[in-house]
């Protein structure tokens, strides 16, 4: 089924990826932002999405750095981003994608690849789906690296620079996911705090290995949910914001806290442009009055929710630990704009209005393929967790 999305459904998109993303994919505000950019520059146009077809040559596309360390992100940088990418992937591999499809679920990674089929470069749409059905915080833990013949490399690394003439681009070759990603970081943090990267090339030469290696359907999934969540009267219930994830999904969502609030944020940027951070969250606005607390573990993307009182884990990365918030209707991430509405930086303390949080199954060929489940096992180890429980912060 092929879909014609206009400038409604990619803010509908933006919505829906907010909440899904599990608190990375990019910040909800500066999609809002390039949103409205768009809107001013006067584009109606439509954007195809649909099914890969297993017949044309395809690449994942994206925008890698820090959400934190790209508050200047807009329009036009993503536009040059994307064409300095397409162009220099065309150069150093001597061909270029006619589509392309997200790298995850997010504002800003779910938008990038519809933006990068407006320019004026060869992509034409834009495959339905993703390769985790949320946002992941390094390109191992996608699901296409589960693909036989679908490598990640040549992996190709593009700035924003206005003239094309003058834009740093990089090809990188290496054997896995996991080497690209280290060698795409160092990348990053050298061409400043963002950078469009194009990699996974699905073409002949691999038998268009893309092919039944992705999550299909779910760019639709965001959209729709994006649109039930801005055509209502009014905000929706967390219950029933679980239930519509449900039938949009079939993967099983929980609420695991109801109107709590985020009394302490800890984070920071390492030197792969990754936001490493811990947040808490109690059932009073005043923790020192809290009866239950909650500690949220992330790198860009919630990977932990562990309750203090429990001792214990209650959701752990694959599957999903998404934020939503009954007074405004939204979900957001991780970037220090999304959560200034429900924490206040300079006095570390609740605005007092509340957020839920809401677990999601990971997809099962998602959470079921080795490579994924041992990724985010490392990635666990880093944040001191193997398997057992962890202590929150003091």
């Amino acid at each position: 089924m092929a879909f014609q999305y206009g400038l409604d459904d990619f803010r509908h998109i933006v919505t829906g990826a907010a909440l899904m993303a599990s608190g990375g994919g990019g910040s909800y505000h500066d999609a809002k932002r390039v949103l409205e950019q768009l809107r001013k520059s006067g584009w109606c146009g439509r954007v195809e999405v649909k099914d890969y077809d297993g017949a044309t040559d395809a690449c994942v596309l994206a925008m890698m750095g820090s959400p934190d360390a790209a508050e200047d992100l807009s329009l036009v940088a993503i536009q040059r981003a994307m064409n300095n990418t397409v162009d220099a992937f065309r150069t150093l591999c001597g061909t270029a994608p006619t589509c392309v499809i997200p790298v995850g679920i997010g504002p800003i990674n779910s938008l990038v690849p519809l933006i990068a089929a407006l320019g004026d470069n060869p992509v034409q749409w834009v495959v339905n789906g993703d390769g985790s059905g949320r946002a992941v915080p390094e390109l191992p833990q996608a699901l296409y690296s589960e693909a036989a013949g679908l490598t990640a490399s040549p992996c190709i690394l593009a700035d924003n620079a206005q003239d094309a003439a003058t834009a740093r681009s990089v090809r990188l070759q290496a054997t896995t996911a996991a080497d690209v990603e280290s060698l795409a970081g160092s990348v990053v943090a050298t061409f400043g705090s963002y950078a469009g990267i194009m990699l996974w090339p699905s073409t002949s030469a691999n038998d268009f290995a893309l092919a039944n290696h992705y999550l299909p359907g779910t760019l639709e999934q965001v959209r729709a949910l994006g649109a039930y969540m801005e055509d209502a009267d009014g905000p929706h219930t967390t219950a029933e914001i679980v239930a519509k994830l449900e039938a949009l999904t079939g993967r099983d969502a929980t609420c695991a806290i109801t109107n709590g609030y985020i009394t302490e944020v800890t984070q920071s940027t390492n030197g792969a442009s990754l936001d490493v951070g811990t947040i808490r969250l109690d059932d009073t606005p005043d923790p020192r009055d809290s009866s239950a607390t909650h500690y949220l573990y992330n790198m860009n993307e919630n990977l932990i929710l562990y309750a203090a009182q429990d001792g214990a884990p209650v959701i752990v990365a694959p599957d999903s630990i998404c934020y939503y918030s009954e007074h405004t209707g939204r979900g957001f991430s991780n970037a220090f704009a999304d959560l200034a509405p429900y924490h206040d930086r300079q006095t570390g303390k609740s605005t007092g209005v509340p957020v839920s949080i809401i677990g999601i199954r990971a997809a099962k060929a998602f959470r079921e393929a080795a490579g994924v489940r041992d990724s985010f096992a490392g990635l666990l180890r880093r944040i001191v967790y193997a398997g057992g429980s962890i202590n929150g912060p003091e």
